[in-house]
């Protein structure tokens, strides 16, 4: 029988660019303190990570008794694939009154297959309205 080793703590980093991790924060002060080898993850997270160069891509790091760790790489939020269609920095300040821009029916679609696994539903159609839902409160049209 093999013997699984014991889980100490799992940590969530948000913004980390794809790629381009470095000891520096937030990543140096979270790791470290758990005690976990940070220029080893930066090492395997940048090269897991190349082809999603300078995008954000959240991470899941899971770390044993004995310093180890093991990580999941989500794919970019939802939120930063529409600003990149529209071309935008952030999202409206006013979704209700200001629109920022627009994008269609096929982007959002796009967007639903590309984040699928991340996501907590079963159907492509529901994934489809969570991001909808997400485009709306940002100020972001829906071409049909």
């Amino acid at each position: 029988m093999v013997s699984q080793k014991k889980i100490v703590k799992k940590i969530k980093i948000q913004k980390i660019n794809g790629g381009n991790a470095n000891p520096a924060p937030p990543i140096g002060p979270i790791l470290g303190s758990s005690g976990v080898n940070i220029m080893e993850f930066c090492k395997q997270y940048n090269s897991r990570t190349q082809k999603w160069k300078g995008e954000i891509c959240p991470v899941i790091i899971t770390i044993y008794e004995d310093k180890s760790f093991s990580f999941l790489i989500k794919k970019p939020p939802v939120s930063i694939q529409l600003m990149n269609f529209i071309k935008a920095e952030k999202g409206s300040r006013e979704p209700n009154r200001s629109k920022i821009g627009k994008v269609s029916l096929d982007q959002i679609r796009m967007i639903a297959r590309n984040k699928m696994e991340d996501m907590n539903c079963f159907s492509i159609d529901s994934a489809i309205s969570m991001i909808s839902g997400t485009a709306r409160s940002m100020g972001i049209e829906i071409d049909k």
